[in-house]
Protein backbone atom coordinates (compact mmCIF):
# COMPACT_ATOMS: atom_id res chain seq x y z
CA UNK A 1 0.00 0.00 0.00
CA UNK A 2 1.22 3.50 -0.84
CA UNK A 3 2.28 5.49 2.21
CA UNK A 4 2.33 9.25 2.53
CA UNK A 5 5.76 10.80 3.07
CA UNK A 6 6.49 11.54 6.73
CA UNK A 7 7.81 15.05 6.17
CA UNK A 8 5.31 17.82 5.24
CA UNK A 9 7.66 19.20 2.58
CA UNK A 10 7.94 15.76 0.95
CA UNK A 11 4.15 15.36 1.05
CA UNK A 12 3.73 18.78 -0.54
CA UNK A 13 6.10 17.86 -3.37
CA UNK A 14 4.35 14.55 -3.91
CA UNK A 15 0.89 16.17 -3.96
CA UNK A 16 2.00 18.88 -6.39
CA UNK A 17 3.57 16.29 -8.67
CA UNK A 18 0.40 14.17 -8.75
CA UNK A 19 -1.80 17.24 -9.13
CA UNK A 20 0.07 18.37 -12.23
CA UNK A 21 -0.75 15.01 -13.81
CA UNK A 22 -4.45 15.03 -12.92
CA UNK A 23 -5.20 18.76 -13.19
CA UNK A 24 -2.97 19.29 -16.22
CA UNK A 25 -2.32 22.91 -17.22
CA UNK A 26 -4.98 24.24 -14.85
CA UNK A 27 -2.84 23.67 -11.74
CA UNK A 28 -2.43 27.38 -11.01
CA UNK A 29 -3.95 30.09 -8.86
CA UNK A 30 -6.82 29.03 -6.58
CA UNK A 31 -6.44 25.32 -7.36
CA UNK A 32 -2.78 25.32 -6.36
CA UNK A 33 -3.39 27.48 -3.29
CA UNK A 34 -6.19 25.23 -2.04
CA UNK A 35 -4.05 22.11 -2.38
CA UNK A 36 -1.20 23.80 -0.55
CA UNK A 37 -3.53 24.68 2.33
CA UNK A 38 -5.09 21.19 2.45
CA UNK A 39 -1.62 19.67 2.56
CA UNK A 40 -0.03 21.96 5.13
CA UNK A 41 -3.05 22.30 7.44
CA UNK A 42 -4.43 18.75 7.35
CA UNK A 43 -1.74 16.52 5.86
CA UNK A 44 -4.03 15.20 3.12
CA UNK A 45 -2.41 12.95 0.51
CA UNK A 46 -3.45 12.61 -3.13
CA UNK A 47 -1.66 9.28 -3.38
CA UNK A 48 -3.82 7.86 -0.59
CA UNK A 49 -7.02 9.32 -2.05
CA UNK A 50 -7.61 11.81 0.77
CA UNK A 51 -8.67 14.50 -1.70
CA UNK A 52 -9.88 14.37 -5.29
CA UNK A 53 -10.13 16.97 -8.06
CA UNK A 54 -13.49 17.19 -9.90
CA UNK A 55 -14.81 19.91 -12.20
CA UNK A 56 -12.35 22.63 -11.11
CA UNK A 57 -12.72 21.92 -7.38
CA UNK A 58 -11.02 19.87 -4.68
CA UNK A 59 -13.18 17.52 -2.63
CA UNK A 60 -12.36 15.63 0.55
CA UNK A 61 -13.01 11.89 0.74
CA UNK A 62 -14.39 9.85 3.62
CA UNK A 63 -11.09 7.95 3.80
CA UNK A 64 -9.17 11.20 4.08
CA UNK A 65 -11.42 12.50 6.85
CA UNK A 66 -11.13 9.27 8.85
CA UNK A 67 -7.34 9.30 8.52
CA UNK A 68 -7.32 12.92 9.69
CA UNK A 69 -9.45 12.01 12.71
CA UNK A 70 -7.02 9.21 13.56
CA UNK A 71 -4.01 11.55 13.31
CA UNK A 72 -5.75 14.13 15.49
CA UNK A 73 -6.60 11.60 18.19
CA UNK A 74 -10.38 11.70 17.71
CA UNK A 75 -12.06 10.26 20.82
CA UNK A 76 -15.04 8.79 18.98
CA UNK A 77 -17.79 9.07 16.38
CA UNK A 78 -21.45 8.31 17.12
CA UNK A 79 -23.89 7.85 14.22
CA UNK A 80 -27.64 7.42 14.84
CA UNK A 81 -30.54 6.86 12.45
CA UNK A 82 -33.12 9.66 12.65
CA UNK A 83 -36.26 7.52 12.36
CA UNK A 84 -38.70 10.43 12.37
CA UNK A 85 -37.17 11.83 9.18
CA UNK A 86 -36.48 8.50 7.45
CA UNK A 87 -38.88 6.60 5.19
CA UNK A 88 -37.85 2.98 4.52
CA UNK A 89 -40.62 2.59 1.97
CA UNK A 90 -39.08 5.19 -0.34
CA UNK A 91 -35.51 4.25 0.66
CA UNK A 92 -34.93 7.62 2.25
CA UNK A 93 -32.61 7.63 5.26
CA UNK A 94 -31.39 10.40 7.53
CA UNK A 95 -28.53 10.03 10.00
CA UNK A 96 -27.16 12.22 12.77
CA UNK A 97 -23.44 11.94 13.53
CA UNK A 98 -21.52 13.37 16.46
CA UNK A 99 -17.72 13.65 16.43
CA UNK A 100 -15.86 13.94 19.75
CA UNK A 101 -12.43 15.45 19.28
CA UNK A 102 -11.48 14.56 22.85
CA UNK A 103 -12.95 12.79 25.84
CA UNK A 104 -14.09 16.17 27.19
CA UNK A 105 -15.57 17.43 23.89
CA UNK A 106 -19.29 18.25 23.72
CA UNK A 107 -19.28 16.94 20.17
CA UNK A 108 -19.70 18.34 16.66
CA UNK A 109 -22.99 17.40 14.98
CA UNK A 110 -23.60 16.66 11.31
CA UNK A 111 -26.64 15.34 9.42
CA UNK A 112 -26.69 13.31 6.22
CA UNK A 113 -29.52 12.09 4.03
CA UNK A 114 -29.71 9.74 1.05
CA UNK A 115 -32.39 8.35 -1.23
CA UNK A 116 -32.53 7.11 -4.84
CA UNK A 117 -32.86 10.67 -6.15
CA UNK A 118 -29.53 11.91 -4.74
CA UNK A 119 -27.29 8.86 -4.94
CA UNK A 120 -25.43 7.19 -7.78
CA UNK A 121 -26.58 3.98 -9.44
CA UNK A 122 -23.26 2.54 -8.25
CA UNK A 123 -24.62 2.46 -4.69
CA UNK A 124 -28.24 1.61 -5.46
CA UNK A 125 -29.68 -0.30 -2.51
CA UNK A 126 -27.06 1.09 -0.12
CA UNK A 127 -28.75 4.44 0.55
CA UNK A 128 -28.75 3.82 4.32
CA UNK A 129 -24.96 3.46 4.42
CA UNK A 130 -24.51 6.48 2.16
CA UNK A 131 -26.61 8.59 4.53
CA UNK A 132 -24.47 7.48 7.47
CA UNK A 133 -21.26 8.28 5.60
CA UNK A 134 -22.52 11.73 4.64
CA UNK A 135 -23.49 12.50 8.25
CA UNK A 136 -20.08 11.38 9.53
CA UNK A 137 -18.31 13.43 6.85
CA UNK A 138 -20.21 16.60 7.74
CA UNK A 139 -19.54 16.13 11.45
CA UNK A 140 -15.82 15.54 10.81
CA UNK A 141 -15.58 18.58 8.57
CA UNK A 142 -17.14 20.71 11.32
CA UNK A 143 -14.94 19.22 14.01
CA UNK A 144 -11.70 19.97 12.15
CA UNK A 145 -12.70 23.17 10.38
CA UNK A 146 -12.76 21.93 6.77
CA UNK A 147 -14.86 24.15 4.54
CA UNK A 148 -14.61 22.04 1.39
CA UNK A 149 -17.38 19.55 0.63
CA UNK A 150 -16.69 15.82 0.67
CA UNK A 151 -17.15 13.83 -2.53
CA UNK A 152 -19.59 11.43 -0.83
CA UNK A 153 -21.93 14.36 -0.15
CA UNK A 154 -22.26 15.26 -3.81
CA UNK A 155 -25.59 14.62 -5.46
CA UNK A 156 -24.62 15.81 -8.94
CA UNK A 157 -23.40 12.34 -9.91
CA UNK A 158 -26.66 10.70 -8.91
CA UNK A 159 -29.33 9.49 -11.35
CA UNK A 160 -32.91 10.81 -11.04
CA UNK A 161 -35.80 8.59 -9.97
CA UNK A 162 -36.84 8.17 -13.59
CA UNK A 163 -33.61 7.62 -15.54
CA UNK A 164 -35.46 6.69 -18.75
CA UNK A 165 -36.79 10.22 -19.05
CA UNK A 166 -33.47 11.27 -20.55
CA UNK A 167 -33.34 13.35 -23.70
CA UNK A 168 -32.15 11.31 -26.67
CA UNK A 169 -30.30 11.85 -29.88
CA UNK A 170 -32.16 11.56 -33.15
CA UNK A 171 -30.83 8.01 -33.55
CA UNK A 172 -32.56 6.95 -30.33
CA UNK A 173 -29.49 6.68 -28.09
CA UNK A 174 -29.67 8.35 -24.68
CA UNK A 175 -27.12 11.06 -24.01
CA UNK A 176 -24.29 9.32 -22.23
CA UNK A 177 -23.09 12.47 -20.50
CA UNK A 178 -26.43 13.73 -19.18
CA UNK A 179 -28.72 16.49 -20.45
CA UNK A 180 -30.17 19.84 -19.61
CA UNK A 181 -33.31 18.38 -17.96
CA UNK A 182 -31.47 17.40 -14.78
CA UNK A 183 -29.99 14.11 -15.90
CA UNK A 184 -26.70 13.20 -14.21
CA UNK A 185 -23.49 13.41 -16.19
CA UNK A 186 -22.23 9.88 -16.63
CA UNK A 187 -18.96 11.34 -17.88
CA UNK A 188 -18.44 12.86 -14.42
CA UNK A 189 -19.13 9.51 -12.73
CA UNK A 190 -16.53 7.94 -14.99
CA UNK A 191 -14.03 10.72 -14.23
CA UNK A 192 -14.48 10.11 -10.51
CA UNK A 193 -13.54 6.44 -10.92
CA UNK A 194 -10.61 7.22 -13.22
CA UNK A 195 -9.14 9.72 -10.76
CA UNK A 196 -9.93 7.70 -7.65
CA UNK A 197 -8.18 4.58 -8.93
CA UNK A 198 -5.59 6.36 -11.11
CA UNK A 199 -6.66 4.71 -14.37
CA UNK A 200 -5.65 5.63 -17.91
CA UNK A 201 -8.64 7.55 -19.38
CA UNK A 202 -7.82 6.58 -22.99
CA UNK A 203 -7.74 2.87 -22.14
CA UNK A 204 -10.91 3.19 -20.08
CA UNK A 205 -12.74 4.74 -23.05
CA UNK A 206 -11.52 1.94 -25.33
CA UNK A 207 -12.64 -0.68 -22.81
CA UNK A 208 -16.00 1.08 -22.43
CA UNK A 209 -16.65 1.10 -26.17
CA UNK A 210 -15.81 -2.60 -26.39
CA UNK A 211 -18.01 -3.36 -23.37
CA UNK A 212 -20.94 -1.47 -24.92
CA UNK A 213 -20.36 -2.97 -28.37
CA UNK A 214 -19.98 0.38 -30.11
CA UNK A 215 -17.23 2.00 -32.16
CA UNK A 216 -17.02 4.92 -29.72
CA UNK A 217 -18.48 5.46 -26.27
CA UNK A 218 -20.74 8.34 -27.36
CA UNK A 219 -22.76 5.91 -29.49
CA UNK A 220 -23.67 3.70 -26.52
CA UNK A 221 -27.04 3.89 -24.82
CA UNK A 222 -27.30 5.35 -21.35
CA UNK A 223 -28.18 1.97 -19.79
CA UNK A 224 -25.07 0.37 -21.25
CA UNK A 225 -22.84 3.18 -20.01
CA UNK A 226 -24.34 2.91 -16.53
CA UNK A 227 -23.70 -0.85 -16.58
CA UNK A 228 -20.09 -0.24 -17.62
CA UNK A 229 -19.53 2.30 -14.85
CA UNK A 230 -20.85 -0.16 -12.29
CA UNK A 231 -18.62 -2.91 -13.73
CA UNK A 232 -15.56 -0.63 -13.74
CA UNK A 233 -16.15 0.54 -10.18
CA UNK A 234 -16.59 -3.00 -8.91
CA UNK A 235 -13.48 -4.26 -10.70
CA UNK A 236 -11.35 -1.32 -9.52
CA UNK A 237 -12.43 -1.80 -5.91
CA UNK A 238 -12.02 -5.58 -5.81
CA UNK A 239 -8.86 -6.08 -7.90
CA UNK A 240 -7.32 -2.94 -9.39
CA UNK A 241 -4.19 -4.74 -10.60
CA UNK A 242 -6.22 -7.18 -12.67
CA UNK A 243 -8.28 -4.30 -14.06
CA UNK A 244 -5.12 -2.44 -15.08
CA UNK A 245 -3.90 -5.55 -16.91
CA UNK A 246 -7.21 -5.73 -18.74
CA UNK A 247 -7.03 -2.04 -19.66
CA UNK A 248 -3.49 -2.46 -20.97
CA UNK A 249 -4.81 -5.01 -23.46
CA UNK A 250 -6.60 -2.09 -25.17
CA UNK A 251 -3.40 -0.12 -25.68
CA UNK A 252 -2.55 0.52 -29.31
CA UNK A 253 0.76 -1.09 -30.31
CA UNK A 254 3.49 1.42 -31.02
CA UNK A 255 4.24 1.94 -34.69
CA UNK A 256 7.55 0.40 -35.68
CA UNK A 257 9.61 2.62 -37.96
CA UNK A 258 11.65 0.82 -40.59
Amino acid sequence: MTRAPSQPSALMRQNFCLARLSVSGRFVGKIRTQLRELTSAFGFSLALGDVIYIENCWYITNAGLLRLALRKGCAGIDATLVRTLSDPGSKRWVFKAVVYRSSHSRGFVGYGDADPSNTSSLVRGAELRVAETRAVNRALRKAYGIGLCSVEELGSFSPPQNPRAAMTHSNGHARSNGSSNGEPRLRDQLCVLIRRYNLDPTLVKAYAADFCGTAILKEASRDLVESFIFELGTAAKNDRDNLVCKLNSYAQPAEVKV
